[in-house]
């Protein structure tokens, strides 16, 4: 993922964007691999990402049931939270910078936009913006968490709320002691580079962000946001909600 914002994928560029829209078309897809200098290499079930509200995990359900007003669903992919919110009655927009997703979702019924959230031209306000599956790894790096919340700003409307998931991965750093292997000089832990692949189609290298708790709120607050924790999960991650101060 580029850090331009107004960074679209292209479509011969786009593994997940070409899994989902298989899966769609098909109920059928190849392998989505996930590669990264700091992991071994995993996989995506393509399924998984049009599950319903009983395939959720706990956090992504509490995020559903929290969800008010008009809400903007980021980095929405096939658009598994849009259909749900849309079932309990809500006014719901899906951004991707996918074309292939967002094609997917008009196609399920879905307002649905390809634009980056980063992009200053898109704009709108919004009661709850919602970032999940890791959503504010969209941030890539720990100094654009200024940029974060700029945009959130831009877009949320009086008394809107963001809810985002994310974990805290220091436990790949922790030795059999107990002891931390963090290199403090080589920038925040949580910071990650990942490429997909799906079929012929090998994406661009992207970095993406997992955050913990205690750090989202010191920028939280830096910005002129209210951090909560909602829930924690059962990997070492939470769901937090943000309003503004």
């Amino acid at each position: 993922m580029s850090t331009k914002d107004n960074h679209i994928t292209e479509n011969g560029k786009d593994p997940m964007g070409r899994a989902i829209a298989d899966y769609h078309n098909t109920r059928k897809a190849s392998k989505l691999r996930v590669l990264s200098s700091m992991f071994y290499e995993d996989e995506i079930p393509v399924a998984t990402l049009f599950r319903t509200f009983k395939d959720m995990p706990i956090q992504e359900q509490k995020a559903i049931e929290l969800c008010r007003g008009r809400i903007l669903d980021v980095g929405a992919g096939s658009g598994c939270h849009c259909t749900e919110l849309m079932a309990r009655g809500h006014e719901v927009m899906g951004i991707d910078i996918s074309e292939l997703s967002v094609e997917v979702m008009k196609s399920r019924g879905i307002d649905a936009r390809n634009v980056n959230f980063f992009d200053e031209t898109f704009t709108g306000k919004f009661d709850t913006i919602l970032l999940l599956m890791n959503g504010i790894g969209i941030v890539g790096k720990i100094d654009r968490m200024e940029k974060f919340f700029s945009s959130a700003k831009r877009l949320l409307a009086p008394g809107g709320q963001i809810l985002l998931d994310s974990s805290d991965i220091k436990y790949i750093f922790m030795d059999d002691d107990g002891s931390m292997l963090i290199d403090l000089a080589a920038g925040y832990y949580g910071e990650v580079d990942f490429t997909m692949k799906y079929k012929n189609i090998t994406g661009e290298k992207f970095d993406w962000l997992y955050i913990d708790f205690d750090t989202l709120t010191m920028y939280a607050e830096q910005y002129g946001f209210t951090c909560e924790k909602c829930i924690d999960g059962k990997h070492d991650d939470y769901l937090a909600r943000l309003t503004i101060a």
